[in-house]
């Protein structure tokens, strides 16, 4: 209870889910830019802080198109980033999200990392 109560006091304080956007939509520009510029097909499905990307030409809208989408690159790029400190879920159908914890070097790192993963994709 004491963690949860102390969650919703950080929560609470102003301009946190002002910044929880600011760092996801970097987040989120830094990945379809990288991804464009290796020429990687990549959907990215994000709601505030929350976000999934799916290997796939064309928007992701539920299972049957999420299932279109190619696993094995995101394992491959999933593996990538693992290697470089980054993680994310492992399954291409978890969400990942931005915390209060991420600062804005991580959301460069990340932005980074992702580049060089899809160089290898």
């Amino acid at each position: 209870m004491a963690a949860g109560s102390k969650t919703l006091e950080i929560l609470s304080r102003p301009g946190v889910y002002e910044s929880l956007e600011t760092r996801s939509a970097k987040l989120e520009a830094g990945l379809k830019a990288e991804a464009n510029r290796s020429g990687v097909a990549l959907t990215l499905n994000r709601v505030g802080s929350m976000f999934t990307p799916f290997f796939s030409h064309g928007p992701v809208i539920n299972y049957t198109s999420a299932k279109k989408s190619d696993t094995a690159a995101f394992g491959r790029f999933f593996h990538s980033l693992l290697d470089q400190g980054i993680y994310l879920p492992p399954s291409q159908f978890e969400a990942a999200f931005v915390s209060t914890a991420h600062s804005d070097a991580d959301i460069e790192q990340t932005i980074v990392a992702a580049g060089e993963a899809f160089r290898h994709l």
